[in-house]
């Protein structure tokens, strides 16, 4: 993708369904903090925070699909109030199950990814969209790619800069 071309055309909120996140990577900085007693940390962005509250605001379903099984992932989910599919061997599939559960079409899905595991559900949905530092091969195919770099307010930018609103973002 021309990185000069990202953000010419915005889509709008009634062309979407729903919008999924991966999380580690995406709404954290793909780092992990490992404590002696084996626990880990990760960093997120508050922004990410006000940018949900402003999708359940305007009805937007969203939900994160993630291949880690760390607490951390659905207690950040939990505290964001957002649904969280953890420990997915196949995105694709949650996908597909997401699509029959609640009516979405997969062409009307937004997915925000960043790593070759997002590779074959980037492909699925309709909206594939990178952070700034994600790998090569999923910037090579990103309908969009943001100027936020995953952990770094990647759900914020895609309120603000990606998807039109009819409300104003407050």
């Amino acid at each position: 993708m021309n990185t000069g071309d990202v953000f010419q055309a915005m889509i709008d909120a009634a062309d979407l369904d729903a919008i999924l996140f991966d999380f580690d990577g995406v709404l954290t900085d793909n780092r992990v903090v490992v404590f002696e007693d084996g626990r880990e940390a990760v960093m997120c962005s508050r922004a990410d925070g006000l940018a949900f509250d402003f999708l359940r605001r305007v009805n937007m379903p969203v939900h994160i699909l993630s291949t880690e099984t760390n607490p951390v992932v659905k207690a950040r989910a939990t505290k964001l109030k957002v649904n969280a599919m953890i420990g997915l061997r196949d995105k694709v599939a949650a996908v597909t199950e997401l699509c029959s559960t609640h009516g979405y079409s997969a062409d009307r899905l937004m997915f925000v990814g960043n790593d070759i595991n997002d590779l074959s559900v980037m492909a699925a949905v309709g909206f594939p969209v990178a952070v700034a530092d994600s790998d090569a091969a999923v910037l090579s195919i990103a309908w969009r790619v943001l100027e936020t770099p995953g952990g770094g307010g990647a759900a914020r930018e895609i309120v603000e800069r990606v998807v039109r609103f009819d409300q104003t973002f407050v």
